[in-house]
Order: structure tokens, then C-alpha cells, then sequence
């Protein structure tokens, strides 16, 4: 049975007006056409306000084809409409009467209607449903009475073409009985309801014994919106809605790869404890499934919007005191046993607990930090604050990561105001919300409340040198200079308002440096050289009258010697600026005599050497030659009468007000030193020293680290300089073209020779012997330049000054005992391939020593390289104990004078030394801690007492013993620290030095590699090695380098892909990146080159896919990193890659990214000039914009070309 509307009583029909039959009867034929013409255009009207919007495209009479209209069903509808309404005088709709007459010419019309087309009949059965819902009711009651008409078709019209009057009146009632009795009427119709409106249908239907459920077109359609239910408890009930539908999408839908965001999100959760941890002998048999409360949390999205602070902190924050916990212990062992709730207890266990911290202690900062920390691996679980037992439903998105963290750090700087750590994660966080302009505004807030802060200049400088738009190298440079005037009047003492903090003098010079690398990087080498003469002649040659001045006052005194005229460091007939003072209270200085030299001067109209290349071509060969040669600044020859007008490019020149505001002062003597090697490392000498950790990767620039240099032939004595991948001044070229020349210009040459020159005059003694040093190490670099070129012209040309330079060194008095001038020397000799004459020459360096053995470090560096050089020359170990390297290692250890080789050995001679080498290592391990100023020189006697020791084992007993040694040492060195001594009586003082770590790890994989080259041994232990020594020291170049080598080799990637993931996520350095991506480029050109090669089916043995894809996903990932994102060298790799996979428009759209991120750098202008030639101008336009130097102008080349 069913329960149905009983819509037959649910209103008496009325009584047909009296008026219809007279009409029918006695009108005449003329009067009947005109009242069914009228009739027609009334009905048709009336029905198309009701069907409007549905019926828009369709004819006015559209309707008349759908039989299911009926014109007495409408004209009874339509009668009893009017006497409700007559029943009820508020409402007062239209009513019109009809005749009889009128009711029997329907039936015509609609019998003709009959005829339509099959196709309009099935779109209005079609749209039948959708114009029922779309009708509206309105105020006129025709309209709202006429959507009834809509639900049947039935034909009405059988019968209706006799017109007899009573047949039409039968008619009429049965068709009034049946549209009362069958008919559908809308409860919303009917006025008055009966006691009859609902009957009880008890006709069974044999249907439902046939299905499992009612016909679908009995049930109303609806659509579910969730998965929930209105009148359960969501805590303890639950519905499962089965869908046939949602079946059907997921067997149409694919399996998930491992990599999509469903099962990362898996992978990143935490597992669930299924059983009782401490009682493991009596699992539990079933997951037990615990009750929650169904307590509805307070309001709290005042105090708490993002969610963020746990229930207890939430309710400290409403001012409201916690529920007291003495009496409920929190039972941790039930809290494992709940799996279902586990992995949201631990995160709401670690929420509370950083909110206790800071809570407790807003003072403690690393506490705000870790919070802020903590978010990522709270977005990257299951959120612990759903609501009824649901999971929270949101979009994990960076930008609501983001808010997050700013809110805890607004709450941490409310309770620090005066920190700066939080106030620069803050602005760093902002620069994903806020514009550039914005930004600064906030910076220079921050730095005016902290100018006193050096670390915050430092970051301040790198955000303004990195923002695109706002970027020219004028406002770089002048905020540089503002800067360090900044701190040197806090310095002074002369700004009260805020103290000097400890560590500003070192930050200064880093700043200085950094000052002097943006301009050499911008093109300006010329205020960069400029910068360095002035603060050392302000610094070595300031005068005595002046020193208690401040440094405002000091650099009023250096204006007028700069803009004097006089020689400055590095020029010919230079003084100083102490000397200077001192002759112009006598009177001035003497006029000398110059002397004459010949000018390696280009004419400007031979620069185009040849004008049928390409435009870009030739404009990149002349910037390049311009920048080898004019790197120096010009100053007017007053021998030849010239002024300041007579330069033709202005830039040359350098006025004092680029550099007056960036001099400093430098009382500490160590970083007075570090200036001059800073200095000379900007010039190109090789030095021991390193530039700043702040100022490290953005100055690099240079492609070179990668190369080996020397290192696949002689991989025992491979040369290491301490700075690669820093272009020097006057060397600025683009990736694919590399240097055209060795060393500098001839006024370059010059240059450095005076400078040295005068800072032989500031020092002595072992200072002296150190420039001395580095001087010849700059010498030999570019002897191996040349041999890396295979020039052999340049070399012999160039081993001749070298040698000449070597032996002039040697003749000063302080320099003839000195055996690393002597090592130097003979090395020199060795690399030019005169053997015998190197051999000479450390024979007669180890004859004049004396006999220190293996007490003088000079004396076991020497012998150590000499023993290397003559071990490089073995073809295999084979009669190696009787080789000249055991002889020199043996007459090291005897400690007495030492003897040529004469090709004899004695065995007893061999034991000896092995015992002596073992007392000296074991004595110098439990050494004493030592002063601070003798910590280098035992870091570096160690170093060479245990590369000596390990390669007379190599040569006398094997590798393996070799290796032992190398083993022993370093897990000494890598005790953590003497209290664990403290019962022995041992205390490792030497554990001080990473840097001896370091470099025994260096000469242990030397070993190993040169080894590998002459015999047969596994790779396993050599790449152990290096992988240990690169997790400790992932910025060392020399390892990676080797690390490279040996893989390339490798058929498996897999190893050293899983090592270069570890090590970038557990470092900072940005050497694992270049690395990297090195490994992996080399990779891929081996494999295109076998897949070229003609060989059958060769290529098979390589299985390589996704290579670029795998580097481009690299390279992006470095780009992201901190150190990555603002250096210059990694953004020109990238470029050069995606340019050389032929890639225009990405290329295009990276290098607008790089200067995006690194502007100032003009060797990406560059090479996007050899990338897309075609945008030149534009390119010289970008530069001309932002100031970078431009040294051949667009016109200029156009005139030198039409010469």
C-alpha cells in the first residue's frame, strides 16, 4: 500500500455558464470565424506568458502541436479558478468567460493540430520536466491554474467535430469527472484542504516481487551532497553509501603512481603501533577502538584563527585558567595502545609541548624558531584539530604554511621586540605576500632601529643588490659606502645611541670585499681596483697625525693625496700617503725623470679583427679585449701633458666620491693581512687564504671548478688552488668561448709586480717569505695554464720569466734558506719537463736543511713532494723499495745529512726509518695542547709527517698498510675531544684543525686514485673514503672533483645519486649541487656519444632515461636553495644547458629569471648575447638601464665597422 494525493475530491467543479449554448446556436458563420479568430489570439497570448522563457526559439503557436494540451480541460480549469475567486474578494484575478460555441471549435483545432511532426513531439516530450520546474506563479490566477495542463497527454479530441448540443454537453461532464477523479492537481492549488486530500492506495504491485527496490521513475531525483547523515552521531555511527556510479569511476579510473600526492602524503605518515609495547610476550589478539569525548569544543577562532596553539594554550589566551591535571595522570601506555587516534596524539603531544616552551619562556628564541619549523611537519601529517572525529578538510597549500608561521612570529616579536633573528625570519617570510617597494620599506625600518647590526647589513645589502626592479649599481654602490659609514661611526664611538657588537671590524672588511666583488662582477673593474688602492695606502700609510682622528676625519686628510696626482699602489714611483705628508710639509715633491717603456697599446681600428662575423661576434670580441686591458683605472700622464678631458672613456676614470665612504679602518693585524691576500686573490695570485662564508657564492662566478688540474695524470702532486670558480679582474667571458689568455696584459703584469714590490716593503722576515710564496705560486699557475693549453710556445716563453722570477726570489738574503721557495723552484723545474734539473735542485735543498728530520715541517714538505714526483714516475710497484723515493723518505727519517741517491738501499736502513716514523707519529698525537700561534704550523707538520710515513709503507710493505696508517690518524683526529683522556693521561691538543683532517684525507684518496692507475684494486674502498670525508667536509673541491672521476667511470648511478641526495639535505654548501649536476652532465654526454657511436648494439649496455629531466629538475632544486638562488654561476650553467638542448624560449624565459635573482652580474648579459643574437640592442638596452658597464657601445661598434 501507498500513500497518494486524492486530488478527486479535492475541489467541486462549477457550472458551465448559461451564455455558451445561445452563441452556438443561433450565431451566424461570419460571427463565428471573427469570436474563434478572436478566441485563438486570447488563448495563444495567455499561454506564451506562461512558457516564455521556454518557447523563446519556437513559433507564438508552438504549443498547439503537443497533444497533451486539451482546450475543455483548460476552459474547466479555467472555471472553476474564477469561482474560488469569487469566494475570495482579497484576490482578485482576471477572470474571462467563455461560450459553448468556443469549446466545440477547440476540437477542430485541435484535431488539426494533430499533424505535427514526429521530431518537434519528441523535443517537447524531451523538455517536458524542465518546463514544469521552471514555470512560475504568478498573481494572475490563469497562469497559475494553466501549469496543469502539462503532466498527460492524452487525445481529448475524438468525438468533438458533430457539434450537436447534447453530445457537447456529455462531453463536457465526462471530461469535468475525469479531470476531477484522475487527474494530478498541485497541493499548492488547492484553497481549501479535505479530509480526503491523501487516500491510501491498497492495489498491490506484483512489480516489487520482480525488483530489489521502486522504479527509479518513481522516486524523486535528488543529489546527495557529503558523505554524512543528518541525525547520527558522527563519533559513533557512520553510513556507507554504496554507488553504482562512484564503482564505475574507479574502475575507469587508473592506478596511482608511487610519486602522486595520495601516496607521498602515505609515505610521510607515521606508522601505528598495533600492540602493547611493553608487555611484547602477550600481544593483544585485536586493535582495541576507544571511546572519545563528545564534548563540542568552545568557540575559539578570536584567540585562535589558524589553529596553531593547542586546548590548554587556547584557553591561557582567553584568560581563563586551566582544568587542574593533578588528579587525571596522563596514561602514555594507553595513549601507544590507541592506534586509531596515534598519529594525531604525537602531533597534538608535539604542539603542546612547543607551546609550553614559548609559553613558559617567550624569551627563548630557539623555541620560536623550532615552532616556526615545526609547521612543515605539521602540514605534512594529518591535521590533529578536526572537528567530531572528521578530518579536517582543507588545502594544504605554502601560502597557509606561511600564515601560520608569520603568526607565531608576530606573537614571538611581540614578546622580543628588540630581536633581530625573528624580525628577519618575519621579513623573509613577507617576501612571498608583499611587493618589492613594500619590502624595502620594512628593511630600512629594521635598519634603522639596528644600525649598529653588521649581520643585518650584510643581509640587507644582498636583498637590494637582488631585487630587479628597483636595481641600479649606482644605488648598489652608494648603499654599500652608507652602510660602512654606518658602522665605522658606531666603530668610533661617535653614534651613542647604540654600542659597538663584537665581531663588527671582521664584518666590516667582508663587507668591503663583497663592495669590491659586486663592482668587478658589474664591469666597474676599474672603482674596484680603485677601492682596494685607496683602503690599503689608508690603512699601511696613514700618518701619525692623523691616527686618533676618527674616520670621518681621516679620509677628510686621504681626499687631497688622492686626488693629488701621485703615484698609488701598484704604480710606478709609489710612496704612500704617509710619504706624501711628510714632503708636503718640506715643500712638495722632487720631480724625477720617468722612465721610458714601450706601450702595448691596440688600436681601436685593429680590434675588429674579422668583419665578416656575425654583429654580436665581433661586439663580444672587443668587450672582451677591453676588459682584458682597461681594468685599470686611468689617470693623466703628466710626462705627456694629458688632462682629464683627453680620456675617451669616461668610466675610466674614478672619482673620490665612489670610494670615500666605503674606507674603514683595520687595526687588527690579522685583518690587515687578509686585506693584502684578499687583494692579491682579486688580481689572480693564488693564495692560502679564503674569502668570507657571507660573500662566498655570490661572487662566484667562474667555471673552472671543475676542472682537474693535472689531476687524471698526476693525481698524487695535482695542483689545488684554494679559489676556483672566481673570475679574476680582467678575465669576463661567456661559458662556451672560456679564456683567450693566460695571466694578465702587459700593464696587468706590471701591476701585480709593483704591487708586490711595495709590499716587500711593509714586511719582513717570515711575512715577507709568505708574499714571496705566493708570488711564485702565481708564476706556476700559469706555467700549468699553458700545459692544460698544450701551448707550447707560451710555455716555453712563459717557464723562462717563471724561472727568472724563482731564481731572483732565491738570491735575497731572507730567501736562501727558505725550502718552500726551494720546493717551489724544483717543482717549477719538474713541470716544465726538466726532470734532471729538479732533481738537482732538491738535492741540494735537502744537503743545506741541516739535519731536522722529521721535527721540521719545511724539511718533511719538501721531502714529501720530492718522494711524490718520483713516485709518479713508476710504472708499477715492482721494485719500489729500491726506487729513489724510499731513499728520500729513509734519509728523512735517519735525521742526519743527506746523501744523492746512488741506486743502493740497505734493508736495515728501511726498518729503522719505519720505527721512527711510527715514534714520531705516536709522540706527536699525544703532544700537549699548544698556543694559538703555533696551532698551523704542527696542523701542517702533522699533515706532512703522516703523508710521509704513508707512502714509505706504500712503497716497502703495500697499499693496505698505507691505508692503516691513514685510518689510525684520522681516528685520532676525530676523537670528540681531550675529556675523554682525562684517565690515560692523552690529550689530543692537534684535534683543534679541521683543516689537517682534512687534508690527510686528501693525500689518503690521492693515494688510493694513483694506485688504482698503476694496478688492479677494487673501487669500493676509495669511494668509502670519499664519501666519509664528504659528508665532513662537503665544500671541499679537490674531493668532489676526484669523487666525480671515479664515478663517471661507474655503470650504476644509483649509488652516487642516493650519496648527492644525502649530502645536499644535510648541508648548506652549494658545492653538492654544482657537483651534482656535474656528474650527472657528464653522464649524459657519455651516454649520447655511445648511443652515436656505430657499434651494433652497444648502446644497450647503457640504460639511461630522464637525464634531462633529472638535471632540470637539479637545477631547479639548486636555484631554490639559499646559497643557490643569488649565484652567479649556477644560473649560467643552467642557461648554458637549456641552450644547448636547443630549448630558445625556455632559455629565454630563465635568463629573465636569473636577473630576477642576480642582476648585477654581467656575465649572464653576456652569454645571453651568444644564446640569442637576434636581441642584442635589447640586451645592451637592459644593461644601459641598470648602469652595468657597457664598454663598446651599439654606435660605436656601428662606426668602427664602417672603417
Amino acid at each position: 500500500m501507498a500513500l497518494f494525493p486524492a486530488f478527486a475530491s479535492a475541489a467541486e467543479p462549477g457550472e458551465p455558464p448559461t451564455g455558451s449554448s445561445e452563441g452556438s446556436r443561433k450565431g451566424n458563420n461570419n460571427l463565428l470565424k471573427r469570436r474563434e479568430a478572436q478566441r485563438l489570439q486570447r488563448i495563444s497570448s495567455c499561454l506564451k506568458y506562461v512558457i516564455g522563457d521556454l518557447a523563446k526559439d519556437k513559433l507564438e503557436l508552438d504549443w498547439l502541436s503537443n497533444p497533451s494540451f486539451s482546450t475543455e480541460d483548460a476552459l474547466l480549469l479555467h472555471q472553476r479558478a474564477t469561482e474560488v475567486a469569487n469566494l475570495i474578494p482579497e484576490k482578485s484575478p482576471l477572470i474571462r468567460t467563455t461560450s459553448k460555441s468556443e469549446l466545440s471549435g477547440e476540437s477542430d483545432t485541435d484535431e488539426s493540430l494533430k499533424q505535427s511532426s514526429k521530431k518537434r513531439k519528441k523535443k517537447k516530450k524531451k523538455h517536458h520536466n524542465y518546463k514544469k520546474t521552471k514555470k512560475k506563479t504568478k498573481g494572475d490566477s490563469s497562469s497559475s491554474e494553466s501549469d496543469r495542463d502539462t503532466k498527460h497527454i492524452k487525445d481529448k479530441a475524438e468525438g468533438s467535430g458533430r457539434n450537436p448540443e447534447k453530445e457537447g454537453a456529455a462531453n463536457l461532464d465526462k471530461k469535468t469527472s475525469n479531470l476531477t477523479s484522475n487527474r494530478f492537481v498541485w497541493l499548492d492549488d488547492i484553497q481549501a484542504f479535505t479530509a480526503e486530500t491523501f487516500r491510501i492506495d491498497k492495489k498491490p504491485d506484483p512489480a516489487n516481487w520482480a525488483y530489489k527496490s521502486l522504479y527509479r521513475g518513481d522516486i524523486a531525483r535528488y543529489k546527495r551532497r557529503g558523505d554524512s547523515c543528518l541525525g547520527i552521531d558522527a563519533k559513533k555511527q557512520c553510513i556507507t553509501w554504496d554507488s553504482s556510479a562512484s564503482k564505475r569511476k574507479q574502475l575507469q579510473r587508473r592506478p596511482e603512481r608511487y610519486f602522486t600526492k595520495n601516496h607521498v602524503k602515505m609515505l610521510n605518515t607515521d606508522g601505528i603501533p598495533v600492540c602493547n609495547k611493553s608487555s611484547p610476550s602477550d600481544p593483544t589478539a585485536f586493535i582495541p577502538v576507544f571511546q572519545m569525548e563528545t564534548d563540542d569544543p568552545s568557540d575559539t577562532t578570536d584567540v585562535n584563527p589558524l589553529g596553531i596553539y593547542d586546548p590548554s594554550t587556547t584557553v591561557w589566551l582567553q584568560g581563563k585558567g586551566c582544568k587542574s591535571t593533578d588528579h587525571e595522570p596522563v596514561n602514555t601506555q594507553q595513549t601507544i595502545q590507541e592506534p586509531g587516534i596515534n598519529i594525531n596524539s604525537i602531533l597534538m603531544t608535539k604542539v603542546e609541548e612547543h607551546n609550553k616552551k614559548v609559553r613558559e619562556n617567550p624569551r627563548d628564541i630557539n623555541a620560536w624558531m623550532e615552532f616556526v619549523s615545526f609547521q612543515d611537519e605539521l602540514m605534512r601529517g594529518p591535521s590533529p584539530y578536526a572537528s567530531k572525529g572528521e578530518q579536517e578538510v582543507r588545502r594544504k597549500s605554502l601560502k597557509l604554511i606561511l600564515e601560520k608561521k608569520l603568526a607565531i612570529l608576530e606573537r614571538a616579536i611581540e614578546s622580543n621586540p628588540s630581536n633581530v633573528d625573528l624580525k628577519l625570519a618575519r621579513l623573509k617570510l613577507c617576501t612571498e605576500f608583499w611587493e618589492p617597494p613594500a619590502l624595502i620599506k620594512e628593511w630600512q625600518k629594521l635598519i634603522f632601529l639596528h644600525p649598529n647590526n653588521p649581520e643585518l647589513w650584510k643581509k640587507y645589502l644582498l636583498f637590494c643588490q637582488s631585487q630587479f626592479t628597483t636595481f641600479s649599481v649606482s644605488k648598489i654602490n652608494s648603499l654599500y659606502g652608507k652602510c660602512l659609514t654606518t658602522l665605522a661611526a658606531v666603530q668610533d664611538g661617535s653614534m651613542v645611541s647604540h654600542p659597538l657588537l663584537p665581531g663588527t671590524e671582521e664584518a666590516m672588511l667582508a663587507i668591503f670585499i663583497q663592495q669590491c666583488h659586486f663592482l668587478r662582477q658589474a664591469g666597474h673593474s676599474e672603482k674596484a681596483v680603485s677601492l682596494f688602492q685607496a683602503l690599503i695606502d689608508f690603512t699601511f700609510f696613514k700618518p701619525d697625525s692623523v691616527k686618533d682622528l676618527p674616520t670621518r676625519g681621516q679620509v677628510e686628510f686621504f681626499e687631497p693625496f688622492w686626488d693629488s696626482g701621485e703615484p698609488r699602489i701598484g704604480e710606478k714611483g709609489a710612496r704612500g700617503w704617509k710619504a706624501w705628508m711628510h714632503q708636503q710639509e718640506k715643500g712638495g715633491w722632487i720631480a724625477l725623470k720617468p722612465d721610458d717603456y714601450d706601450d702595448e697599446e691596440i688600436d681601436e681600428d685593429q680590434e675588429i679583427k674579422d668583419k665578416s662575423l656575425p654583429k654580436w661576434h665581433i661586439w663580444l670580441d672587443i668587450e672582451y679585449s677591453r676588459e682584458a686591458r682597461h681594468w685599470l683605472p686611468w689617470r693623466p700622464d703628466k710626462t705627456k701633458k694629458e688632462t682629464e678631458e683627453d680620456c675617451e672613456d669616461p668610466e675610466r676614470q674614478v672619482l673620490f666620491d665612489d670610494l670615500g665612504p666605503s674606507l674603514i679602518q683595520l687595526s687588527n693585524p690579522d685583518l690587515q693581512r687578509q686585506l693584502l691576500y684578499s687583494f692579491l686573490q682579486f688580481l689572480g695570485v693564488p693564495c692560502t687564504s679564503k674569502l668570507f662564508p657571507s660573500n662566498l657564492y655570490i661572487a662566484m662566478d667562474e667555471n673552472n671548478i671543475f676542472e682537474s688540474v693535472l689531476s687524471d695524470e698526476k693525481p698524487l702532486t695535482s695542483v689545488s688552488f684554494p679559489l676556483s670558480g672566481f673570475n679574476s679582474i680582467g678575465h669576463m667571458d661567456t661559458m662556451l668561448r672560456g679564456r683567450h689568455h693566460i695571466g694578465h696584459c702587459k700593464e696587468g703584469e706590471e701591476f701585480i709586480q709593483n704591487v708586490f714590490h711595495v709590499l716587500f716593503l711593509l714586511f719582513s722576515g717570515k711575512e715577507k717569505s709568505n708574499l714571496s710564496i705566493c708570488w711564485l705560486q702565481y708564476e706556476i699557475s700559469k706555467v700549468v695554464q699553458c700545459l692544460q693549453a698544450k701551448n707550447k710556445k707560451k710555455l716555453k716563453a712563459q717557464g723562462r720569466k717563471s724561472k727568472k722570477l724563482a731564481k731572483n726570489l732565491l738570491k735575497e738574503p731572507d730567501n736562501r734558506n727558505h725550502l718552500s721557495l726551494w720546493k717551489l723552484y724544483a717543482y717549477l723545474e719538474w713541470l716544465l719537463g726538466n726532470i734532471d734539473d729538479a732533481r738537482k735542485v732538491f738535492d741540494t735543498a735537502l744537503c743545506t736543511a741541516g739535519t731536522g728530520g722529521c721535527k721540521s715541517p719545511q724539511l718533511c714538505s719538501l721531502s714529501l713532494l720530492y718522494a711524490q714526483l718520483e713516485v709518479e714516475l713508476l710504472e708499477s710497484t715492482e721494485g719500489a723499495v729500491i726506487s729513489r723515493a724510499v731513499h728520500i723518505l729513509t734519509k728523512l727519517a735517519e735525521s742526519g745529512p743527506y746523501v744523492p741517491y746512488s741506486g743502493q738501499m740497505l734493508s736495515v736502513n728501511v726498518l729503522k726509518a719505519r720505527k721512527t716514523y711510527e715514534h714520531a707519529l705516536q709522540d706527536y698525537l699525544s703532544k700537549p695542547p699548544v698556543s694559538d700561534q703555533d696551532q698551523v704550523s704542527d696542523a701542517n707538520q702533522l699533515v706532512n709527517l703522516v703523508g710521509c710515513y704513508a707512502l714509505f709503507q706504500y712503497l716497502t710493505v703495500g697499499i693496505d698498510a698505507a691505508v692503516l696508517i691513514y685510518a689510525q690518524t684520522s681516528e685520532k683526529l676525530e676523537a670528540p675531544g681531550p675529556q675523554k683522556c682525562e684517565n690515560t693521561g692523552e690529550n689530543f691538543g692537534i684535534q683543534n684543525f679541521p683543516t689537517a683532517l682534512e687534508a690527510i684525507t686528501l693525500l689518503h684518496t690521492n693515494l688510493l686514485r694513483f694506485h688504482m692507475k698503476i694496478s688492479v684494486y677494487p673501487l669500493n674502498p676509495l669511494r668509502e673514503a670519499l664519501t666519509e670525508a664528504l659528508k665532513r667536509y662537503p665544500s671541499n673541491q679537490s674531493l668532489w672533483r676526484s669523487y666525480i672521476h671515479i664515478q663517471r667511470k661507474s655503470h650504476s648511478a644509483s649509488k652516487a645519486r642516493r650519496f648527492f641526495d644525502g649530502v645536499t639535505r644535510s648541508t648548506n654548501s652549494l658545492e653538492p649541487w654544482l657537483f651534482a649536476i656535474q656528474a650527472e652532465q657528464l653522464r649524459k654526454k657519455l651516454t649520447e656519444n655511445v648511443q652515436r657511436a656505430d657499434i651494433g648494439e652497444i648502446h644497450s649496455t647503457i640504460p639511461e632515461t630522464g637525464l634531462t629531466n633529472r638535471i632540470v629538475a637539479l637545477f631547479e632544486h639548486a636555484v631554490q636553495s639559499e646559497n643557490g638562488t643569488h649565484c652567479p654561476l649556477l644560473w649560467r650553467m643552467y642557461l648554458n644547458f637549456l641552450a644547448s638542448l636547443g630549448k630558445k624560449e625556455k632559455s629565454k624565459g630563465l635568463f629573465y629569471k636569473a636577473l630576477q635573482n642576480c642582476p648585477w652580474a654581467k656575465v649572464l648579459y653576456m652569454d645571453a648575447v651568444e644564446y640569442f643574437p637576434d636581441d642584442l640592442q635589447e640586451t645592451l638596452d637592459l644593461m644601459t638601464e641598470k648602469e652595468l658597464r657597457v664598454r663598446v657601445p651599439m654606435e660605436e661598434l656601428d662606426l668602427l665597422l664602417e672603417v
